[in-house]
């Protein structure tokens, strides 16, 4: 019987077990996410089957970007074809497990693809190779050729919830600044790309300065603050017809940090007026808005809960940069952090349990997450300028800006353990990175 560890990631316990190697003939591959932390484990996944004529340029590609995914995770390891003993040639023929536990994999995927003019069919098929057995039924996709990666993702998120239990996160998009030009005179423009980093589009031209991007619960809205008109303002951007409006604009004031609430219907924010910053809720069918903070401090960077109900945010009314939480109903708010340095730009976890959020302590600036009683603090990072934590859907992984002393900024992600620290692909200098959710 096929086994599938369903235990979420509790606090900031996280990492990879497997059963004692002498009890593997007798175990059911499970990868279970708990304190323990070892070698990735390794996975073989041969080009796709051809099915027809039409199909082969698809099928070593599609293979690929399955593997690039699943490896990517730091909990999987692919084994190069170079290696295999075994061949693959039909989907349907059964599998000779004997080859690949001689180059030791513990799991097979295997799969087919076939194309008809511009329509795609994708197949594919997970094995523990130790057991022999099939690890759920077998998945097919239908589309078109020009989603062919998308389907690749598809098939790698199918793999990564069999085998940890947990939803994957590889079928979802990244918006983010893309800089270019001399440091002195940066061009930003608002863009997107896949979360693998393929893709890249240009979502704004650069004619203006635009920063701190934010998706929208359904991942076709988005968020950013520009300097078009030479104040900030907050715009509400359609991505497919590239149709866009400004919010919250009030005369005399600047308006920034823009986030959406879970279900896409408000947009929480920061409003500067008079020397002052607070945070206001907008509606934004009616057009209603409601002040949530009113204080002489910099009250910004606020961050919904997953439920609605509460906001984290930033906020200096201590005398240094603190995060704190408050509800939508009123109340006063409550300070979240309790360690040494400065804190910034929260960000709410899709699972509920931890805040995370970059912290400037002794020179150096850190991501690490927290509960939101402060306690069961984790720094994940430190460098001379890490910043802008953005959770992926399945709260597993954090995306973040990356700068170097001297450099261009960059795009990075780590493991909620602090391990598999990895650069993100970019077209040139990267900033405020913001992971949509899973594509529908």
């Amino acid at each position: 019987m096929t086994q599938f560890s369903r235990r979420p990631v509790l606090g900031l316990l996280a990492g990879l077990a497997l059963a004692p190697r002498a009890a593997l003939a007798q175990t059911p591959l499970r990868i279970e996410i708990n304190e323990g932390v070892i070698e990735p484990v390794p996975y073989a996944i041969p080009d796709f089957v051809a099915e027809n004529g039409a199909g082969g340029q698809y099928a070593a590609p599609l293979a690929q970007v399955i593997a690039n995914d699943l490896t990517g995770t730091g909990l999987l390891r692919d084994i190069p074809a170079s290696a295999h003993v075994g061949r693959v040639s039909s989907f349907d023929s059964p599998v000779q497990f004997a080859d690949w536990r001689a180059i030791n994999a513990r799991a097979l995927i295997t799969g087919a693809v076939r194309v008809n003019g511009r329509q795609m069919t994708v197949k594919f098929r997970l094995f523990d190779v130790v057991s022999g057995q099939q690890l759920g039924d077998g998945l097919q996709l239908d589309g078109s050729t020009d989603t062919w990666r998308r389907m690749a993702h598809r098939v790698a998120d199918q793999v990564y919830m069999r085998l940890t239990g947990e939803s994957g996160y590889f079928d979802s998009r990244v918006v983010f600044i893309a800089e270019s030009g001399p440091r002195d005179n940066r061009r930003k423009q608002v863009a997107i790309m896949d979360q693998d980093g393929d893709g890249t589009q240009f979502l704004t031209d650069g004619t203006a300065l635009a920063f701190a991007p934010r998706f929208s619960p359904t991942g076709d809205r988005i968020l950013f603050t520009s300097y078009e008109t030479g104040f900030p303002r907050i715009y509400l951007m359609d991505v497919a017809s590239r149709r866009r409006q400004v919010i919250g604009d009030q005369p005399g004031t600047m308006t920034f940090a823009p986030r959406f609430s879970p279900d896409g219907g408000s947009v929480v924010y920061s409003l500067s007026i008079d020397g002052r910053t607070d945070l206001f809720l907008l509606n934004l069918a009616s057009g209603q808005r409601w002040q949530l903070t009113q204080t002489q401090s910099i009250d910004t960077a606020p961050c919904f809960s997953p439920d609605g109900q509460q906001v984290v945010f930033e906020s200096d009314r201590s005398g240094t940069s603190q995060i704190y939480v408050m509800g939508l109903q009123g109340g006063g708010a409550t300070r979240v952090s309790q360690g040494q340095g400065r804190y910034s730009t929260p960000v709410w976890s899709p699972r509920g349990d931890l805040v995370a959020f970059t912290k400037q302590h002794n020179g150096r600036f850190h991501i690490g997450v927290m509960r939101l009683d402060g306690s069961a603090e984790r720094i994940l990072t430190a460098s001379f300028l890490d910043e802008g934590p953005t959770w992926s859907p399945n709260g597993r992984v954090i995306m973040f800006t990356r700068q170097d002393q001297g450099a261009d900024p960059v795009l990075m992600s780590v493991d909620i353990t602090g391990r598999n620290l990895r650069r993100v692909p970019t077209p040139g200098p990267a900033s405020d990175p913001s992971w949509s959710p899973l594509l529908p």
